[in-house]
């Protein structure tokens, strides 16, 4: 009977509404408490309590709890270099370093999922607004450690997400600032893409006119080797032919008769008919040298046939 007095009483401490809404103002107060001295472990344990177990509406609470889960998730340097880690090589993990990454993606999860609950549904736009900011912040974070086909989409949802904060509420500096930030960077990725691109072209273009003055070259070196190589075969058939000519000359008979050469008088008559003189006057000087020739000839053999006179001296 005291036991079931007991559940009695605690059944309607829970189910009675004034205690509900003391109970639910305390856990309230404390996860603020926490929350403000950026104890945010347990800023969420407080606020999971009322959102979750007491099942509270509280928009403002629903926020913090996803920022606190954002700062222990997002805000040690550590921590994200293990969740990088954890995306790209999670084999490679130690025990510690898999549980750092476990808790971190634990409230990672928790933040994502509150700031899409809010941003979708929150009645008040400013803290709408905030939710979009943070899911923009959280999603450009992840496209610096992202691949590069993953880079751009997150970029992209990054700044759809600061856009629609500031569609939620045009006086959040905080999203403006991050927008145009973001489209500074995006534009200044896509000029320095474009120009790596151009210079890409460039140098494959070098590279392409080097090759073909490369192989220009090799073709010219080419023809001209086997120009050499032809002109040398030539010049040593020349030598052949040369040395063939020379030998065949030294076998021939030397006794055989040379072609007789032009009578010296028929070289003259020739001559003198060039010089248009007349056939009369060129046969006279012809007869003339013939009979000098003669005369001289005949001289010469008597001198030769004439005896010495020994008595006498040769002069």
């Amino acid at each position: 009977m005291k036991y079931f007095i007991t559940l009695i009483l605690v059944f309607t401490s829970i189910t009675d509404p004034v205690t509900r809404i003391a109970k639910s103002n305390a856990l309230k107060k404390e996860a603020k408490a926490f929350y403000d001295q950026e104890s945010y472990e347990l800023a969420v344990s407080s606020y999971a309590k009322l959102l979750d177990s007491m099942m509270v509406m509280d928009e403002d609470a629903r926020l913090n709890m996803a920022n606190a889960a954002y700062f222990l998730a997002y805000g040690n340097n550590e921590l994200l270099g293990v969740l990088n880690e954890a995306a790209e090589n999670p084999d490679n993990l130690d025990e510690s370093a898999v549980g750092m990454a476990s808790e971190g993606l634990k409230f990672a999860s928790i933040a994502s999922n509150n700031y899409d609950e809010l941003s979708g549904s929150a009645k008040n736009n400013v803290i709408a607004s905030s939710a979009f900011n943070q899911k923009g912040i959280i999603a450009y974070k992840r496209s610096e450690a992202a691949k590069t086909e993953e880079k751009k989409s997150l970029t992209d949802q990054a700044l759809n997400d600061f856009k629609n904060s500031l569609r939620k509420n045009p006086t959040n500096e905080s999203a403006r600032y991050n927008y145009e930030l973001l489209k500074k960077l995006i534009r200044e990725q896509e000029e320095q893409d474009k120009n790596n691109e151009d210079n890409k072209d460039q140098e494959e273009k070098k590279d392409e006119e080097k090759k073909d003055q490369e192989q220009k070259d090799k073709k010219d070196q080419q023809e001209k080797n086997d120009q050499e190589k032809k002109d040398q075969e030539k010049q040593e058939n020349k030598d052949q032919e040369k040395k063939d000519q020379q030998e065949n000359n030294e076998e021939q008979d030397p006794n055989q008769e040379k072609p007789q050469e032009k009578d010296p008088l028929e070289k003259l008559k020739e001559k003198l008919e060039e010089m248009n003189m007349s056939p009369e006057k060129a046969q006279m000087i012809l007869e003339a040298m013939k009979n000098n020739e003669v005369q001289y000839v005949q001289q010469n053999k008597r001198k030769a046939t004439k005896k010495k006179d020994s008595s006498k001296p040769d002069w």
